[in-house]
């Protein structure tokens, strides 16, 4: 692996810092992994939580929200690296935010939640594109769908296998079976065929329980051009998140891990705490709702994963979404550490 170069813009190391909401990965956290040459990601998921009114114009907050990081990440970043944001495909404000993230300057958009089929249309050509999937068969709908609409194909994609954290792409039974490495490989041989065929190179990055160097050089002996990691940034000092979150992950082990089902519809990964135990899912919970999810019923769903998320990063521990492969992240590090563990710098 080595820099990866799009039409006009590139990163000096194939690693990108995995979106993180509501709150984890902002501006600081990527702007400090841009400066390193990466891509760094702000997850614009309820990014306007902290705003004054945020519950009567939610849309309206984020957006401001969303303008404020993407500024401080490119200041912090001094010109390096690359700035994205994820957007959730299943979230109502997906449009919207999609298009600002584009309008304030954000090098690319990565979407994942759902397949986001009208992506194209929603940024600029200057704007680089990714989905995230977590099969060869959701790739192969989005290319041919993207191509027919729009005569446009992804920058690069992302492809998350189930040792993910948050919510994940897959079936609860396939969250055991299925493995990341026979994604990817499947991927290759897609994106090679495509490559091939139409002669443009569509990059790709791993994601999913990658934490050292042995990991990163297993994806590119399978074809992965480069890798993302989130869980590893939590415990950084640069990252956004409060300090009782990234505590959560330093002090758990994969044996403190759960999957739970997100009233976004999707299987999730999380920590185990009290705030899970006391959900009755028999019951649904009288609260004001923001309307915030495309799939979400909040008739019938039991608790809130916006409150949820939103309560967990101002500190107050509600669902702590957290990868695989954690028993080695046991202290509070730096972004420059991660990075050179997974390049094999120290």
């Amino acid at each position: 692996m080595c820099k990866v170069s799009f039409f006009n813009k590139e990163m000096d190391i194939p690693i990108i810092q995995g979106g993180m909401g509501v709150g984890i990965s902002l501006g600081n956290l990527a702007g400090s992994v841009a400066r390193e040459g990466a891509m760094g990601v702000i997850s614009g998921v309820d990014i306007g939580y902290r705003e004054e009114g945020f519950l009567k114009d939610p849309l309206a907050k984020s957006k401001a929200a969303l303008k404020k990081e993407i500024e401080k990440a490119k200041a912090i970043a001094r010109g390096r690296g690359l700035i994205g944001v994820n957007v959730m495909t299943a979230a109502k404000d997906y449009e919207e935010l999609v298009r600002a993230s584009s309008e304030y300057g954000a090098d690319a958009v990565i979407c994942g939640a759902g397949l986001p089929l009208n992506l194209p249309e929603l940024v600029g050509k200057e704007t680089l594109i990714a989905p995230i999937v977590s099969s060869k068969r959701a790739l192969a709908l989005i290319l041919k769908t993207w191509k027919k609409r729009y005569d446009r194909l992804p920058d690069f994609v992302v492809v998350e296998g189930p040792k993910a954290g948050g919510h994940l792409g897959f079936k609860r039974e396939e969250i055991e079976t299925v493995k990341l490495e026979d994604i990817v490989a499947d991927v290759f041989e897609l994106l090679k065929e495509l490559k091939t065929e139409r002669g443009k190179k569509i990059y790709s990055f791993a994601a999913g329980g990658i934490r050292t160097l042995e990991d990163r050089l297993r994806m590119k002996d399978l074809g992965a051009d480069g890798v993302q990691v989130g869980t590893p940034f939590i415990a950084t000092e640069e990252c956004d998140a409060h300090i009782n979150f990234k505590q959560a992950i330093v002090d758990s082990k994969d044996s403190d891990l759960e999957i739970i089902l997100s009233p976004v519809g999707f299987w999730a990964r999380a920590i185990k705490n009290d705030f899970l135990k006391g959900i009755d899912y028999s019951k649904v919970q009288k609260r004001r709702c923001i309307d915030c999810l495309k799939t979400c019923d909040p008739r019938k769903t039991p608790y809130c994963i916006s409150k949820a998320l939103c309560e967990s990063a101002k500190g107050r521990l509600n669902v702590v979404f957290s990868g695989e492969n954690i028993d080695s992240i046991d202290e509070i590090t730096t972004v420059k550490d991660v990075i050179e563990k997974l390049m094999g710098e120290r």
